[in-house]
């Protein structure tokens, strides 16, 4: 059976969509409202890209919320195919994160969902579509299907002149070589929220301000690597969680589905680029202007020196972590299925739905003791939790909290989660062909 196969079967155990929509009719209006639809996205001038997105733009709406109050959020789809909406990194009730997987039901297309919930922790989350692609580059995550979810804390000390949330997002998906003859998806533009690099407005700031940059990589499947010519950046968060050592980088990774909240100290003037650092990614549209009010002339990219990027550069050096209750071993592993395709991807030798769901007990500490056989990274995401990082490459750490960790080609690596949210919990990589095509499971609550 594959994922695309299970998705349909579960979705036709779900309550119609038509009847709820009676009822929303009769409810309150919601506090936000989503609309799944087509869009011709223009990039720059004589770039066009026809996409899925929400609202009519893209990114889709920012929703900024007050932690712990409750929300509603109205979807409709108007595609062709079922959709679902993931608020992903929210501590949620199953039926309501937006994976068919853990029992969220599809909206139908023509039809409304309504969501309902309370959202917490507070910090930069996000929202995006979780239905399956395979072989389709035009689905899933490769489409303009992603905003930007903040939940304000209750007190912040606000130690910034101005937030600025951007978006990074590849286009134009197809099937190109990989390294070891089988195939991967290739794009042949990148931006920075809706715009190429030079065709945006540019950021403006001020002489002496301290801007705080809260940057989403909303890529189906590239790792990017940023950098603010001419400026230090000053790590402050990570998924959406302040980090317990601000670390000053000259530049930034972000795995798909990872966030970065990071300081710059404007000192100095100029005009400048924050882009790729590669070259390639860079020229193809991957970049935004930062321009100092009074400044003017052609943007200056300057070439930052190598940077090695590691997650204990931002966690406590020692290992200070609660010990588990349980430990859990997962080995992910991959099997050619021939020129031309994308590989199978398994968890402990099997290929999801077929991979073991595994047991919960409200209550316990679980380490997850994850070793990557296979020659690729994978940004590994658990929904509805969030996890402690307490060993990467055998390195060990504490107090940075994540709910995407990359585990890297050939690497291990060691996360902790206290099983406090019941229901149906899923475990993935959040590269769109490797999830597509078996990386996934499943834990449930006893």
């Amino acid at each position: 059976m594959r994922r695309r196969q299970f998705l349909a079967q579960a979705g036709a155990a779900v309550l119609g969509s038509s009847l709820l929509g009676k009822l929303w009719a009769q409810a309150e209006k919601a506090d936000y409202s989503l609309e799944i639809a087509p869009l011709k996205l223009e990039i720059a001038p004589g770039k066009t890209i026809r996409t899925i997105c929400y609202n009519g733009r893209v990114p889709g709406p920012p929703i900024r919320w007050p932690e712990g109050n409750p929300i509603t959020i109205d979807v409709t789809n108007k595609t062709d195919i079922p959709e679902t909406v993931h608020w992903h990194g929210l501590w949620i009730p199953s039926n309501q994160d937006g994976a068919m997987e853990e029992g969220s039901p599809m909206i139908s297309p023509g039809q409304q969902h309504r969501y309902s919930f309370t959202p917490r922790p507070a910090g930069f989350r996000w929202y995006h579509t979780h239905t399956f692609a395979g072989h389709d580059l035009k689905r899933g995550t490769y489409t303009g299907q992603f905003g930007c979810f903040y939940i304000e804390p209750k007190s912040e000390p606000g130690e910034y002149d101005q937030d600025i949330f951007l978006t990074l997002h590849d286009w134009n998906a197809y099937m190109g070589q990989a390294s070891d003859s089988s195939m991967d998806a290739s794009y042949d533009y990148s931006t920075i929220n809706d715009r190429m690099l030079g065709h945006a407005d540019p950021i403006r700031v001020r002489a002496g301000q301290r801007v705080l940059f809260r940057v989403l990589n909303a890529s189906a499947t590239v790792t990017h690597w940023l950098a603010l010519s001419g400026h230090d950046m000053i790590v402050t968060a990570m998924d959406g969680n302040s980090v317990p050592v601000q670390t000053k980088v000259k530049a930034v990774r972000l795995a798909p589905a990872e966030r970065l909240d990071f300081l710059v100290e404007m000192n100095q003037p100029g005009v400048w680029v924050l882009g790729e650092t590669r070259d390639g990614i860079r020229k193809s549209g991957m970049g935004i202007v930062v321009e100092y009010a009074g400044q003017q002339g052609d943007p200056k990219w300057v070439e930052p020196p190598e940077t090695f990027w590691d997650y204990s550069a931002f966690a406590n050096s020692d290992a200070r972590s609660t010990q588990p209750d349980v430990n859990i071993p997962l080995v992910f592993t991959s099997k050619f299925r021939g020129h031309g395709d994308f590989d199978y991807w398994m968890i402990n030798g099997k290929s999801f739905p077929k991979t073991d769901t595994l047991p919960l007990d409200a209550g316990k500490r679980y380490r997850l003791v994850m070793q990557n056989r296979s020659a690729d990274d994978h940004p590994i995401h658990l929904h509805r939790h969030t996890f402690e990082v307490t060993s990467l490459d055998g390195k060990r750490m504490s107090g940075l909290h994540k709910d995407v960790v990359v585990v890297k080609a050939n690497g291990t690596a060691e996360v902790d989660f206290p099983a406090s949210n019941p229901g149906a919990t899923l475990f993935h990589c959040h590269q769109q062909s490797h999830m597509d095509f078996g990386f996934m499971m499943l834990f449930r609550y006893t």
